[in-house]
């Protein structure tokens, strides 16, 4: 079983705040003999969709010495769940959750933007101390 990360917790209450159930905590992804495991998976209804909305949320801290080496790790496990997901969850998004002020302090340089448009990644910020969703950006 993975390690919990240090937001674990506070993001799981965010979503449970904006209204989402937590389905899965671990969200475990099985592909072709292999077995991963993202942070956590989520739902919500909506009235006028039957099915609603299906999330998978993988959670970083980015907390070591270098927050490119946090990124490179990120991004190709981002890359790897998406590929497993588009094949056994389809219905499911994909969301990277990072902290209001990783996104400010780090996100929001010209590169690191660059490499998040081109990758595709779908970004949950969310606020740690009051355990909320700050902002979804698609």
């Amino acid at each position: 079983m993975p390690q919990l990360d240090l937001y674990h917790d506070a993001v799981k209450q965010a979503l449970i705040k904006d209204g989402w159930v937590i389905t899965d905590d671990p969200f475990i992804i099985e592909f072709k003999g292999l077995r991963l495991y993202a942070d956590l998976g989520a739902e919500k209804t909506i009235t006028a969709e039957r099915n609603g909305r299906k999330l998978v949320v993988e959670i970083k801290v980015f907390g070591s010495l270098s927050l490119i080496n946090d990124l490179e790790k990120a991004v190709g496990q981002y890359g790897i769940y998406r590929t497993f997901l588009k094949r056994v969850n389809p219905e499911r998004l994909l969301y990277l959750a990072i902290s209001q002020e990783v996104f400010q302090d780090f996100f929001q340089r010209p590169a690191i933007q660059e490499i998040i448009v081109d990758q595709q990644i779908r970004l949950l910020v969310f606020d740690p101390i009051n355990e909320e969703i700050v902002q979804w950006i698609n």
